[in-house]
């Protein structure tokens, strides 16, 4: 069932094939975490609206229509209607750096490294939180969660040369907050 592509999976999961459903967790489970996670600094959090995430989705998949777009694009869309209502309803989120639970300071040599490594990626995420949505979303789909131009661009819903743009205007805003 593994080699099956998203389009047959969804089918399948449509009819009620629960082991369809486990391939479309297993598959997108990590890159919808990473995404959430690059919005949500703690980690349980971010677990369990991963979770709720795909419960959504399989409450709807019945609903699901391809109509040109790929399934990760719905899913996308699932995840970031729910982290928009998620963020409207907390009146004052929690930041916990995202290098929190690593095990960066078993294998490092130089404490300070580790210190500043954690610095960088704090300064990272407090300038990634001073975009626009749009950008914000580009530059997460793109760097954090790994996805191409086009899987991007489908999860958006924009054309190609609009996410290559996007992305420009928000490294060039990220260079500059990170340097402030």
């Amino acid at each position: 069932m593994q080699q099956l592509s998203d389009a047959e999976l969804v089918r399948r999961a449509q009819k009620d094939e629960s082991e369809a459903i486990g391939v479309l967790f297993d598959r997108h489970h990590m890159r919808i975490f990473r995404y959430i996670r690059a919005r949500i600094f703690d980690t349980q959090t971010a677990h369990d609206i991963t979770g709720e995430v795909f419960l959504r989705m399989v409450a709807n998949i019945h609903t699901f229509q391809p109509r040109g777009v790929p399934f990760t694009a719905w899913l996308y869309q699932i995840a970031r209607n729910y982290l928009a209502d998620f963020i409207r309803k907390e009146s004052r989120m929690k930041i916990v750096p995202m290098a929190e639970g690593s095990d960066a300071s078993h294998t490092a040599v130089n404490p300070a490294a580790v210190i500043e490594q954690k610095l960088e990626t704090e300064a990272t995420l407090e300038a990634l939180n001073h975009l626009d949505n749009i950008q914000r979303d580009v530059l997460i789909l793109r760097f954090l969660v790994g996805l191409s131009l086009q899987e991007s661009a489908d999860s958006l819903g924009k054309t190609v040369a609009a996410v290559k743009s996007i992305q420009f205007r928000g490294l060039k805003a990220m260079k500059v907050l990170v340097n402030e």
